[in-house]
């Protein structure tokens, strides 16, 4: 069988990348046929950003409780009820999947539930039914990936998965890989009351931050008592009675009641015709060139499925790209490094632009100032400890905007601008922040870096 008419898009995969792309062209008069195995919103509605986020809060709360006597409010915590979690964090989660299943009715988009495979340069095969389209976008996201020799079990050796899923909070888990997805966890788990250790091959937590950045996060960790162990990699893990035993290769070794498995995602294209079609693939990847197309010119791809930042907001960014590059409209490739990327831990971390590292081998010469968190007065009443750190090209704009610090991932979007728009430290300067807000910290790291520190000592 085959679908009535060819569409004008026809993508594989519901999630960031494909649905926003869906939307978009939709909204540009392009015919599109949506196809989904699971549910319309992919990782990050379902298994990803929306519902870890809820457990964030959760757990913010649970931290808020048990430390309310320091702001002079007798709090106590009576305990975490997971039930009651779990349907805060899946009511967060429907709510937004129906408005999200109502908005694609709306557009009239063709929407297919099921298995597709890529079956021809222009057509996606499900069950019996053939979609053709003039252009095909794979969008088939991402899975948590494993380590060689480790088995996940789903109970005592898990990935962020099922751990989303937990009934209880286990009295003591091991997190290997101190990455963004590893950190949120452990800082969940530790303030639901577990002890907490991290295992991360790499000599950083979230290696991929600035060095300060993650030193800040570290010392935070550390004062919550969060264990880790860095620059060490695991060597077996393996069951026991009562629990899970992690070895490391530095012959240390770790006990704990389960082992959750967060070292990153690999794409999902294995078995889906990629290659057949003649897909350029690398290690699983889809290659694409900057503007999301394959080697196959009627061919596209987004999301985590390709080798960019594993983003739910790239996925959209490069989602609409597609579409509106398909309806022909002018497009401007998107500047990976100006993405905005927040660990949503207690402290969080965030950050756009290049890392110290990256500016020095790029510009040379750099000037860095850093902004204590100490100096702000709404930090000081949140009783929050961190900084704003601003690297900028010698004598040119600010290159680089790295944060560390309760709530800070609402203030990147700012910082988002001044990467963005290439503002001088003088320009951001000139700008009056609110006060008394966490925001300041951004105007007055600016006035540090124009040479006038009002409240730092420059």
């Amino acid at each position: 069988m085959s679908a009535p008419t060819p569409a004008d898009l026809v993508i594989l995969g519901g999630g960031s990348g494909g649905y926003a792309a869906a939307l978009r062209g939709a909204e540009l008069g392009l015919s599109v046929v949506l196809i989904e195995r699971d549910k319309v919103g992919g990782t990050c509605l379902h298994r990803g950003c929306i519902p870890t986020k809820a457990l964030l809060h959760s757990a913010e709360v649970a931290d808020l409780a048990r430390e309310g006597e320091q702001f002079g409010v007798k709090t106590s915590l009576a305990g975490i009820d997971m039930a009651g979690v779990n349907s805060y964090k899946s009511g967060v989660t429907s709510k937004l999947y129906k408005g999200l299943q109502g908005l694609i009715k709306s557009r009239k988009i063709t929407y297919v539930e099921g298995e597709g495979k890529l079956v021809s340069p222009t057509a996606v095969q499900v069950g019996d039914t053939t979609y053709e389209g003039a252009h095909v976008l794979l969008a088939t996201g991402s899975y948590a990936r494993s380590l060689p020799g480790i088995e996940i079990d789903g109970t005592r050796v898990i990935t962020s998965d099922q751990a989303l899923e937990l009934e209880r909070v286990p009295a003591s888990v091991i997190i290997l890989g101190g990455g963004v997805i590893g950190c949120e966890f452990a800082s969940v788990w530790k303030s639901f009351g577990a002890d907490v250790t991290i295992v991360e091959g790499l000599p950083h937590l979230v290696p991929a931050e600035d060095e300060a950045s993650s030193k800040l996060l570290e010392r935070a960790y550390r004062k919550r008592k969060i264990d880790f162990s860095l620059g060490s990699r695991v060597s077996k893990v393996a069951t026991t009675e009562d629990g899970v035993k992690v070895d490391l290769e530095n012959g240390r070794s770790y006990e704990a009641e389960i082992v959750l498995v967060a070292v990153g995602r690999g794409p999902v294209s294995q078995g889906l015709g990629y290659e057949e079609a003649g897909v350029a693939m690398d290690r699983g990847f889809v290659l694409v060139d900057e503007y999301c197309q394959t080697n196959v010119p009627t061919i596209s791809a987004v999301g985590d499925l390709i080798p960019t930042l594993q983003l739910a907001h790239v996925g959209f960014g490069e989602g609409i790209l597609v579409a509106e590059r398909l309806a022909g409209l002018p497009v401007v490739p998107i500047d990976y490094a100006g993405v905005p990327r927040v660990t949503y831990s207690e402290p969080e971390v965030a950050s756009v632009g290049l890392t110290e590292a990256q500016a020095k081998e790029k510009y040379g010469e750099v000037q860095v100032v850093t902004y204590d968190l100490a100096g702000n007065g709404k930090s000081q009443i949140l009783k929050t400890a961190g900084a704003v750190k601003l690297v900028r090209a010698t004598d040119g704009p600010v290159v680089g905007v790295h944060m560390v610090g309760s709530r800070v991932g609402e203030l990147i979007a700012e910082a988002q601008l001044i990467y963005n728009w290439e503002a001088l430290p003088d320009e951001v300067a000139s700008l009056i922040h609110p006060h008394p807000t966490m925001s300041e910290a951004v105007g007055e790291a600016h006035l540090a870096l124009a040479g006038k520190p009002l409240h730092s000592h420059g």
